[in-house]
């Protein structure tokens, strides 16, 4: 069971909470960052560079600019396929100095893959200087390399904070607390998951507030880099999890 607790729409990050096993909760987080695919640059043709980064600095940048992936329109390249219409896509950039090349200057075959941060600035160029290149996205899988990885995925327990106010102890133990806990001089167990301040909150006096936490209960956070959104990031890496448990069973029965 997945249930939405909040979604941020600057970062794109979404928190949930997943009923399941650790096993389970450890597996969809691996997928996440390692299965689900999305477009980033591989190879770069050098056309002209006149400006002070070498090739193979720039073409490090250009690789870890994220790009909007379209996952129905392409399959996932896998070692020894030839770059065709269906696994890569190109890209072109031509300027000429003074100016500060974006990664927006970068012209895509198809409107559906561009950079996700237009104004993400690339290099410098002085008066004269001249960049040419044409580049080839591909589409690939984290566990290949880091920059087809379409976001960071973390879980943790769900705690369970019981706060006694009333303790013959609390006037000694309240000082110890985090500030921001408090409300009318009592501690809040809601200001306390708001402030994400359980760690802190955590061993000063059980007696006073006892956090525990439950085991079959994940708090679930998925921050994309914005090649996908995090319900295509979640479903797609629910299918090839399930993908590999059908390939199991099947091995199994053989």
């Amino acid at each position: 069971m997945i249930e939405l607790l909040k979604k941020d729409k600057k970062s794109g990050r979404v928190t949930f909470v997943l009923k399941s096993t650790p096993a389970f909760a450890n597996a969809l987080r691996r997928e996440m960052i390692e299965a689900v695919p999305s477009m980033a640059i591989d190879e770069i043709e050098f056309v002209q560079n006149d400006g002070v980064l070498y090739d193979e600095v720039l073409a490090h940048r250009f690789g870890l600019v994220p790009l909007t992936t379209d996952l129905k329109g392409y399959d996932v390249r896998k070692p020894g396929d030839e770059l065709s219409a269906k696994n890569s896509v190109k890209l072109t950039l031509k300027a000429k100095g003074p100016c500060t090349v974006y990664a927006e200057d970068l012209k895509s075959k198809d409107p559906k893959i561009k950079p996700v941060f237009p104004k993400m600035p690339l290099v410098k160029l002085l008066k004269g200087q001249e960049l040419e290149l044409v580049a080839t996205a591909v589409l690939g899988v984290g566990k290949e390399h880091s920059k087809f990885s379409p976001c960071l995925a973390w879980y943790t327990f769900k705690p369970k904070v019981t706060v006694n106010n009333n303790h013959k102890e609390f006037d000694k133990f309240k000082e110890r607390y985090p500030p921001q806990v408090f409300n009318n001089g009592k501690i809040d167990a809601k200001l306390i998951e708001q402030h994400n301040l359980y760690e802190a909150c955590d061993g000063i006096n059980d007696e006073i507030v006892k956090v525990e936490r439950d085991s079959s209960t994940f708090i679930f956070n998925v921050e994309p880099w914005g090649q996908l959104a995090p319900s295509e990031i979640l479903a797609s890496a629910a299918d090839h999890l399930t993908s590999l448990f059908d390939d199991f069973v099947g091995e199994l029965e053989k």
